[in-house]
């Protein structure tokens, strides 16, 4: 078994310019306009052939004049199934053309397809068969290629961490035990770790984080994560994550259907690690913060209530209308120690917050919204290279009406109209005007109900590769 810090990845691409003997090759076509019986035409339909000991696996692209990035990438997670699924050992890529300068963008989403869609999480399965890793030889000596490969490799092993993290259970997995992982993970490379435990967040006033973990017997943490590969005097750029490790709703309880998959709940704030995870192994030239907000919403006779006034880090008060409203308290403390402690260029935050965000996108899109039109569109356009795509919801003024207190500043919640978009005009509230600020809603997308082309059932690491796509814009 790998240790948390060190997913599992059951694909080895290798560049092998010689020809070396590999059991399977893999062939792309273009779907024909009148396809033979059994002959594969949908995108990610395959065809396996054996003909004189050789094997070959054919898989169709489809429409040639439907190809684009996502397509490939699809594409890519139907071969990563089928070669996790089958006795293989070892594979060639027949994709020559693929190679070319201009080609490379699709080279790099065929390939992350096939390590993204074999992607299996199996630690606690007694019948859980020994590791295998599988050989993809590419046919090339293109520095260009190798350059990519070793780029991917970063992105995978961020995206599987991700994944693996998202997949513990709360016996497992809790804040203090988060924090201490992420603290294994900041030495094994070079980053900067600070662990805020429950009595300096007491110190500090941060009564939102504080609250929410209240009921639980395992006390919140705040994870600061920082790598520096930008100039000193350079400000850093804030991601903010929520990682609530397990969401009983608190006394406002979930019923059974919607509580289970709570563990989940934690998705933004393991992205957020993830990101800088990769940052750094990708030296990117930038600084970045990671602030990750963990705590436990459990019920007990020290939980917080219904009613409850709390006294934010910010200062500003909070009526609680609903203890499952707990998110954007933890985040509240997290966004007003990000602009207390550090000059931040920009602020992202990433959070699992609303179910209101699924009822108005479903499961294709993310939520954003923020007071910077540039940032979130900069975002937008990092979600569309990425396959992560983000879809924008209003913040306008209007809304906040529906937040405002009757015995305190705010109210945690203001009912399910505009669900998704209270919980980030709630949020703003705790945002400097002048700091540029985008609020990623992912409650829709952090995990999946069904397999996807290139994700299984559960955890899918959004936020990961967007935010990588961002970053390595906002660096240049």
């Amino acid at each position: 078994m790998k240790s948390p810090t060190h997913p599992n990845i059951p694909f080895q691409i290798t560049i092998a310019p010689d020809k070396t003997l590999a059991e399977l090759e893999v062939s792309l076509i273009f779907a024909p306009d009148s396809p033979k019986l059994g002959e594969p035409a949908t995108a990610g339909e395959s065809l396996f052939l054996q003909d004189h000991g050789k094997s070959r696996l054919v898989v169709s692209l489809g429409k040639q004049e439907k190809i684009n990035q996502e397509t490939y990438r699809k594409v890519g997670g139907s071969i990563g199934k089928w070669l996790i699924n089958h006795p293989v050992q070892s594979v060639e890529l027949s994709v020559s053309w693929l190679y070319e300068e201009n080609n490379l963008d699709s080279l790099y989403a065929l390939l992350e397809g096939i390590l993204l869609g074999g992607y299996q999480f199996q630690r606690y399965k007694q019948n859980n068969e020994p590791e295998k890793v599988i050989s993809v030889f590419l046919r090339t000596d293109s520095m260009s290629v190798k350059d990519l490969v070793e780029r991917l490799n970063i992105v995978t092993r961020a995206v599987y961490l991700a994944r693996d993290w998202a997949h513990e259970p709360a016996n497992v997995i809790n804040p203090v035990t988060l924090a201490e992982w992420t603290e294994t993970l900041a030495e094994e490379n070079g980053l900067t770790c600070t662990i805020l435990d429950d009595q300096t967040l007491s110190k500090i006033g941060a009564e939102g984080i504080l609250s929410v973990g209240k009921g639980s017997h395992t006390p919140p943490r705040m994870i600061i994560l920082e790598y520096r590969g930008g100039l000193s005097d350079t400000s850093p750029l804030i991601l903010i994550g929520k990682a609530i490790t397990f969401d009983t709703g608190g006394y406002s309880l979930k019923d059974t259907t919607n509580i289970q998959g709570m563990k989940y709940d934690k998705c933004g704030g393991i992205a957020v690690i993830a990101t800088i995870l990769a940052t750094a192994l990708l030296k990117l030239p930038i600084n970045v913060v990671g602030i990750v907000g963990a705590a436990e919403n459990m019920i007990s006779s020290t939980a917080y209530r219904p009613d409850d006034i709390l006294k934010t880090l910010s200062g500003k008060t909070v009526e609680i209308i609903s203890t499952d409203a707990e998110g954007r308290l933890v985040l509240a403390d997290a966004l007003t120690y990000a602009q207390t402690h550090y000059t931040p260029r920009a602020i992202i935050d990433l959070a699992t917050l609303t179910g209101g965000v699924i009822v108005a996108l479903g499961r294709v899109f993310g939520g954003v919204m923020g007071n910077n039109p540039s940032l979130i569109q900069n975002l937008i356009e990092s979600g569309e290279a990425s396959g992560e795509r983000l879809w924008q919801l209003p913040l306008d003024e209007e809304y906040l009406q529906a937040l405002k207190g009757d015995d305190a500043d705010l109210k945690n919640s203001g009912g399910r109209e505009g669900h998704a978009i209270l919980g980030g005009m709630f949020l703003k509230q705790f945002v400097d005007d002048s700091i540029p600020w985008a609020h990623l809603d992912i409650a829709g997308v952090a995990n999946t109900p069904k397999d996807l082309p290139y994700s299984p059932k559960g955890p899918t690491g959004f936020g990961v590769r967007l935010l990588i796509e961002f970053l390595k814009k906002f660096s240049t």
